[in-house]
């Protein structure tokens, strides 16, 4: 190993080139990160964010450049070797074994200071010190199944700093936590800052880049656009741009049709999940006309079931579900489709999209009888839908022969778009319509959704991102546990919501 004479940089990545197939996901990137601070990394899908910090934690090995961390070159070839320099890594989706304590967690993989006996109470101590020093409350010996998701991710960062982190590298670490959580994690970091570690942050939510980050880094198309200094003169229309190279919507006008009548009636409904555990309970809630209603929760609070039970994938176990005046619980769901209910479910790939299939097939999904004559599909017909829907959806693709599979994300939520709101739907059920998207697709969907509520339509808008809830609905109704915790204005306070999310209960009129 090579030592340098600069000490301010934790990190510094130069001529950095990873590729995959032939082809460069990461082009002659340098970035350099400070002791001491936090730097943002921004870009979106697919600019090359994660594959960089994969090669920077080991999991990746670069075709060209060199690696210098804290003032010393090195060959980083394993998670491993990336541990013993002191480098941590706290993924989307957490690496823990759930039925193991959080002590036990820790320990895994690590020798004993006991010898062939388990240093079980003095690791838990340890622990207990560590999450004092950084701001964090969390019971050694708890379960990890019996953990909220916020806590869990306190169990990672435990573990990373308890292995002696002084580099932590987050990815997308807010996108399943309430504010609240995310304040807290924000104090945890701050504290490891003034410690002098040196974070990463990964993670599309600008307003987080604004409010935390020191410094930030933009990259696009694997190539480095530029390193901003972040101070409260920093805009998010600024950052925007630099990542896709134009100016990007945020405060959209919502159409200023009156609230119509009642359309979507949910009464005291109970739906069981795939494990036969109530996912809903008691659960009620009304939609109507020419309103966008946002459901926010944390991830796993009856969501899914919901969206499923509304459309009739989900059987309801009790309760009543009511498109104006006619039942329409436990209907098949070629009856809700006939009934004018739209579906933009929570996966594009599982449930939205046949991905084998053509673009063309996939718009007429749910409307084979109309697209066919005498039992045989009408090509003309379905021809003349597609150009209809691509120039309409601005479809980005060679032809409707293509299969949905070779679509980028945001183009293969424009098909699903395109199919479910074209016929002006009564109700539009919109599952997490934004998840995976980078922001130019983001801005799309979300003014498509704002184009049916203005069409009329009456829209349950299911979302874990709490800004596009905010930006987007009338009301706000918060669930967890299967459960309403209440029904909130829209422009309601974060920290309002945040409580709902974490189960406390508002007593409030439906229509309020």
């Amino acid at each position: 190993m090579e030592e340098f004479k600069n000490n301010e940089y934790a990190v510094e990545m130069y001529k950095i080139v990873k590729e995959f197939n032939d082809v460069k996901a990461i082009d002659n990137v340098d970035f350099l990160v400070k002791n001491g601070s936090i730097h943002g990394l921004l870009g979106e899908n697919g600019a090359g964010k994660t594959t960089l910090m994969n090669v920077l934690y080991g999991l990746y090995h670069p075709e060209q450049g060199e690696v210098i961390i804290k003032g010393i070159k090195s060959d980083i070839n394993s998670p491993t070797k990336a541990i013993s320099l002191g480098i941590g890594m706290i993924h989307q989706h957490f690496m823990l074994a759930r039925p193991f304590s959080v002590v036990e967690n820790v320990m895994l993989g690590r020798k004993s200071r006991k010898g062939i006996l388990l240093d079980t109470k003095e690791t838990a101590e340890d622990l207990v010190a560590l999450a004092e020093k950084y701001k964090m409350k969390i019971d050694p010996y708890a379960k990890i199944w019996q953990l909220s998701v916020g806590e869990q991710q306190r169990v990672e960062i435990l573990t990373a700093l308890y292995q002696g982190a002084e580099i932590l590298i987050l990815d997308e670490p807010t996108a399943v936590l309430t504010p609240q959580e995310v304040d807290g994690l924000f104090d945890t970091l701050r504290e490891m800052k003034n410690d002098g570690k040196a974070i990463i942050l990964i993670t599309h939510k600008l307003e987080e880049i604004v409010c935390i980050v020191d410094e930030v880094t933009v990259l696009r198309d694997g190539v480095m656009i530029g390193n901003v200094e972040v101070d409260c003169n920093t805009t998010k229309s600024e950052l925007t741009k630099m990542m896709v190279g134009r100016d990007v919507l945020f405060n959209f006008e919502k159409s200023l049709n009156k609230t119509g009548e009642k359309k979507l009636e949910i009464k005291n409904i109970k739906v069981l999940n795939d494990k036969n555990f109530l996912a809903l309970d008691g659960f009620s809630l009304d939609i109507y006309a020419g309103e966008i209603i946002g459901l926010a929760g944390v991830d796993g609070n009856g969501q899914k079931e919901l969206c499923e039970a509304l459309t009739g994938i989900r059987k309801v176990e009790s309760g009543e579900v009511k498109l104006d005046t006619i039942n329409i619980e436990n209907k098949p769901p070629l009856f809700s489709i006939q009934k004018g209910i739209a579906h933009i479910p929570e996966d594009r790939h599982i449930t939205g999209l046949a991905l084998d299939w053509s673009l063309k097939k996939n718009l007429i999904l749910k409307t084979f009888k109309d697209n066919s004559k005498f039992g045989l599909i009408d090509e003309k017909k379905i021809q003349e839908r597609w150009e209809n829907a691509r120039i309409a959806y601005d479809i980005k693709a060679n032809s409707g022969d293509d299969s949905a599979r070779d679509l980028s994300g945001g183009n293969q939520q424009k098909v699903i778009l395109a199919r479910e709101l074209e016929n002006k739907p009564a109700i539009v059920i919109a599952n997490q319509p934004t998840r995976g998207l980078d922001i130019g697709a983001t801005e799309y969907v979300r003014q498509k959704i704002l184009d049916a509520k203005g069409d009329g339509a009456g829209v349950l808008l299911v979302s874990a991102d709490l800004e596009e809830i905010l930006q987007l609905s009338d009301r706000i109704a918060v669930i967890y546990g299967g459960e309403l915790m209440g029904i909130l204005p829209s422009g309601s306070d974060v920290k309002k919501i945040g409580e709902l999310m974490m189960g406390k209960k508002l007593e409030v009129k439906q229509n309020a």
